[in-house]
């Protein structure tokens, strides 16, 4: 079958690799890929609508009609040199960035947010993203990121949860004054915390602080952390990978939660 592009070298096909490789550039155009076809439906189901869509028929097995101003069809080679996918499935999207200001985030009756700081590993990120969707909290904070949330990595790891999941990027200090403001205790994750993380009350409102596994949370999350627990460590690492932690601490809110 004829395809749209057949050519490494075609204009189009470079800028797609220069946005899945420049933060920069994402951040200019403000545009992002999104590869997969389950990810891809979820952007959609979001709200969220494409501005190019681009697959390769030979790579396709499940089909779809996916409305998009520009839709392409390319041949295998093409979409290897614009896929980040080990195993792609010939659907590659370009977004929109959303934005999402903090104001426009909305809480339940008692709020459970996740603070990530400082994050520096997009599989970390997607990590905890994925935890967020299937926690079902009310929002993500992604402060002082070292990695770009809409990092097509990022995209890949949270398994199209970044879009499913209320998230915003925000600057710390920003991000205490929103949870202040709504009367939300701050629960900072450090392995030097007095107090486990299972015997302080977590089905109040809450915003579950983590940071870097290396450095832990900043100063500034510690000093204005209204309790700080830790997971109980029994062997000779003193710290778990952060998304995991993330995890253990949403589950056993769930948990006291479920309880009341």
């Amino acid at each position: 079958m004829p395809f749209d592009i057949t050519s490494l070298q075609n204009p189009k096909v470079k800028y797609i690799v220069k946005l899945r490789e420049d933060r920069r550039q994402r951040q200019r155009d403000g545009l992002m890929l999104v590869e997969g076809l389950d990810e891809i439906s979820l952007a959609i189901a979001a709200g969220h609508s494409p501005q190019t869509i681009l697959t390769a028929p030979e790579l396709a097995a499940r089909q779809m009609d996916i409305p998009a101003p520009e839709f392409i069809t390319v041949n295998r080679a093409v979409f290897g040199k614009m896929s980040y996918r080990e195993n792609p499935d010939g659907w590659l999207g370009v977004f929109p960035i959303p934005q999402i200001p903090l104001d426009d985030l909305k809480l339940g009756e008692s709020p459970l947010v996740i603070v990530a700081e400082s994050v520096e590993k997009p599989g970390n990120l997607g990590a905890i993203l994925r935890t967020a969707d299937a926690a079902h909290v009310d929002a993500l904070l992604v402060c002082d990121a070292r990695v770009d949330l809409w990092n097509p990595n990022v995209v890949r790891a949270s398994r199209g949860a970044v879009f499913s999941v209320p998230t915003a990027s925000v600057e710390s200090p920003n991000a205490l004054a929103w949870l202040r403001s709504r009367k939300i205790r701050v629960v900072a994750a450090a392995p030097s915390a007095e107090e486990s993380y299972t015997s302080v009350d977590l089905g109040q409102p809450i915003a579950i602080a983590v940071g870097t596994e290396d450095e832990g949370l900043s100063g500034f999350w510690m000093s204005n952390a209204d309790v700080k627990v830790r997971i109980p460590m029994m062997g000779k690492v003193n710290s778990l990978n952060v998304s995991i932690a993330t995890a253990l601490i949403t589950y056993e809110a769930l948990r006291q939660r479920s309880e009341k």
